[in-house]
């Protein structure tokens, strides 16, 4: 029988319970992280021995999704988990980001984590207890790490910051911030706001730091009471005497290319010149001291990595000759192309992205079916990076992690601004094409974004704007940079991504290289933040001052109504049958929900107002005393059977058809003629009579029944005693059919 250990940390005022010793036993460490019904199983392993033909450090992170979790089998047609769903992808990255800054950068040994749902609870995130679970399972291993990582989530909800909030709680929340870090700073930060301030915001990240601290305790008390010895390991550093070498050999032509300050891809050639020079010279010497093609690539990166970093430092002048808080030139546009329903072309220096937004119906939102707790979305955004954009060729495989992570980033920016549903009833999607990338295209999706809906007539709250701040340090001294472009994010030490509107946040993402970041780069960070991105609004409020007051004539024309629920089977028949004879007859698309609330949309717009008009008329209850408008269906001796709605008809029996004297019925109306009625009387058994007579009298619906009597066909008027005609008559009367 294995022994399990457990151990316990608070988060928040909730507990998170870390057990280990039961299960995996053969992985390099294992944790089974629990928060109430929710559990994760963390797996850490370290292939022994090392890539030797790559110049990376292999880290593979995987949040495996069970839908067992939550009780449910999958919805597929093999009915088992298929290619991971875009929630479990970004969790993949979520706990990938604070995990791979505290490996030895001089490691090439595989390292696989991998982390798989056991058990959903209603109330408890997976995501954070992820992050968690995956820490002290590296911190337990064999695994060299320079952890313990811990993470939580921070709320604000009824205006005060709530540590680890549950699955309920969230839905009332103007923030949701995850944020891992070690014990002495923070790592990584994703966060959704609904324009949060910055003061604000730093003071949820000080939280988060400080809260976290509990289960960092106990991951060094796991790692002192039963860590495996860390094993050793190929080291892969390049030799000093080759990073001397390479200097001598680099250093000046590298100066004298920064100091033209040169295009990205200019430079990008010029810098590759540089490299197979030096290569070149060094090729006999490499011989003898047995330095490879890749050392030498390394240290001429590192070379022009410090080169590029101490200049930033010492003189305040980036690659492209900026300083630290110049914004590159800005560009923007709307409604490149005409039948998408609204496009937005937003370029920043190199970097340029072309946004178009589609409206739908809203039974076109996204249904998902993964164990995260949305279970539709309304606003879907979809970022692209084909190879062009970046001068490649490579064969298109579909969207990366990298490709949903920055599409997810880009949704979460605009989400706050986008209407309600009650507002704008519609389904809106947004594609961000990368047209041309030399950093921070994750940004200008947002910028393009905003555009594209304003464009589109999308009635947004107001504009949002996105940036990228960057940092170089050198452990005392830094610098935070705005705007970051490819090299500055590739050589520096953070990539801060922040959106939001004047008024405040809507979604911030930080990654960083070095070992955290304190109060006061965030501060900074988020102060040159909120300048860059007011000058970047500005951008787009002199491009487009407000969202278009008309939605594109090929947008959907979207109009609604409420019927009784009662009445949804009515509308749309048996087997469907009625809905699509509507939608046929008058060119629209209907959708009708549970509650009884009927959206019709065609893309004109006059279509829809008849349809809607038909099936108001439809789920109209027939009134006795109402006049009415109706089509003859059918004509008998006795008299004609009236449509007065949509599938509900009335008799108006031949006594009752005119004022004066009727021989025949045909003599008065014939099937297709219009006339105007008024019911009479509604049998029990819903047969409805009809009266046109008491319209051409002008009768009151009392004076009506008074007057509905068998008449004769001696003929005449009623006399002004208000007598009726003799006759007879036959009952008559219509349902609903």
């Amino acid at each position: 029988m294995l022994e399990e250990h457990i151990f316990t940390a608070m988060l928040g005022d909730r507990s998170i319970t870390l057990k280990t010793g039961k299960l995996a036993r053969f992985a390099g460490g294992a944790v089974l992280a629990q928060s109430g019904d929710t559990v994760v199983l963390a797996t850490a392993t370290m292939a022994p021995t090392p890539r030797e033909s790559t110049d990376f450090f292999p880290l593979s992170v995987d949040f495996e999704e069970r839908l067992y979790a939550a009780g449910r089998i999958p919805g597929s047609f093999f009915r088992r988990e298929g290619k991971p769903s875009e929630q479990a992808t970004l969790t993949s990255r979520l706990i990938d980001r604070p995990l791979r800054p505290l490996f030895p950068k001089d490691m090439r040994n595989d390292v696989q984590v991998i982390v798989t749902s056991l058990s959903q609870g209603e109330e408890d995130y997976a995501d954070i207890l992820s992050i968690i679970g995956a820490s002290a399972a590296l911190m337990i291993s064999n695994i060299p790490f320079d952890g313990p990582v811990g993470a939580v989530r921070i709320g604000y909800i009824d205006g005060q910051l709530v540590v680890n909030p549950t699955i309920s709680q969230m839905k009332r929340s103007d923030l949701d911030l995850r944020v891992a870090g070690s014990a002495e700073a923070i790592i990584m930060v994703e966060a959704g706001a609904n324009e949060i301030e910055e003061p604000l915001m730093v003071e949820a990240l000080e939280l988060a730091h400080r809260s976290m601290q509990d289960v960092i305790r106990v991951q060094n008390e796991m790692r002192a009471a039963l860590g495996k010895p860390k094993s050793d390991y190929t080291s892969f550093q390049v030799p000093e005497a080759l990073k001397t070498r390479v200097a001598e050999l680099a250093t000046e032509p590298i100066r004298s290319l920064l100091a033209t300050t040169p295009l990205k891809g200019e430079r990008i050639e010029a810098v590759d010149a540089i490299r197979e020079d030096v290569k070149t010279q060094l090729a006999a010497e490499a011989e003898t001291a047995g330095w490879t093609a890749t050392q030498i690539a390394e240290a001429f990166d590192d070379v022009l990595k410090e080169i590029v970093r101490r200049r930033i430092l010492d003189e305040n002048i980036r690659p492209d000759g900026r300083d630290q808080r110049t914004i590159r030139p800005l560009e923007a546009e709307v409604h490149l192309v005409p039948r998408p329903h609204g496009s937005g072309l937003f370029t920043r220096g190199e970097t340029q992205v072309l946004s178009l937004a589609t409206l739908g119906m809203p039974n076109e939102e996204q249904e998902i079916d993964d164990l995260f707790p949305e279970e539709t979305k309304r606003y879907i955004h979809h970022y692209n990076f084909p190879p062009f954009s970046t001068g490649e060729a490579y064969p298109l495989r579909g969207p990366r992690r990298r490709e949903i992570g920055h599409g997810a980033l880009a949704e979460r920016a605009l989400l706050p601004v986008i209407p309600p549903k009650e507002e704008f009833p519609y389904t809106i999607r947004v594609v961000s094409e990368v047209m041309a990338s030399n950093g921070s295209t994750s940004m200008a999706s947002t910028c393009g974004s905003t555009l594209a809906l304003m464009d589109a007539g999308v009635p947004i709250k107001a504009p949002v704007g996105g940036i990228a701040m960057g940092l170089v340090s050198d452990g005392e001294r830094y610098r935070v940079l705005t705007d970051i472009q490819g090299m500055e994010d590739h050589l520096g030490d953070m990539d801060f991504k922040v959106t939001g509107t004047r008024k405040g946040i809507t979604a911030l993402q930080m990654d960083i290289k070095i070992k955290g970041v304190n109060r006061q780069i965030l501060t900074e960070a988020l102060e040159q933040a909120k300048q860059a991105r007011e000058q970047i609004i500005d951008v787009i409020e002199a491009t487009i001052p407000a969202p278009r007051k008309e939605l594109s004539s090929y947008a959907p024309k979207m109009l609604t109504t409420s019927i009784d629920p009662e009445k949804i089977g009515a509308l749309i028949g048996p087997g469907g049958k009625n809905i699509r004879a509507i939608q046929a007859e008058y060119g629209v698309k209907i959708d009708v929900e549970e509650d009884g609330t009927v959206y019709v949309a065609s893309p004109g717009g006059d279509g829809a107002q008849k349809a809607l008009q038909y099936i108001n008329a439809m789920m109209e209850t027939p009134q006795e005393g109402k006049i009415y408008r109706g089509k003859v269906v059918r004509v008998t001796d006795f008299g004609a059977f009236v449509e007065i709605l949509p599938g509900t008809d009335g008799m108006v029996h031949i006594s009752q058809l005119s004022d004066t004297r009727v021989n025949q019925v045909s003599d008065v109306v014939k099937v297709g003629d219009e006339v105007l009625v008024m019911i009479t009387d509604i049998g029990a058994e819903g047969k409805i009579r009809l009266s046109r007579r008491a319209v051409l009298e002008g009768w009151t619906l009392e004076e009506a029944k008074a007057q509905d009597a068998p008449r004769s066909n001696s003929g005449g008027r009623r006399d002004s005693g208000g007598g009726r005609r003799e006759g007879g008559s036959n009952s008559s009367g219509g349902r609903r059919h």
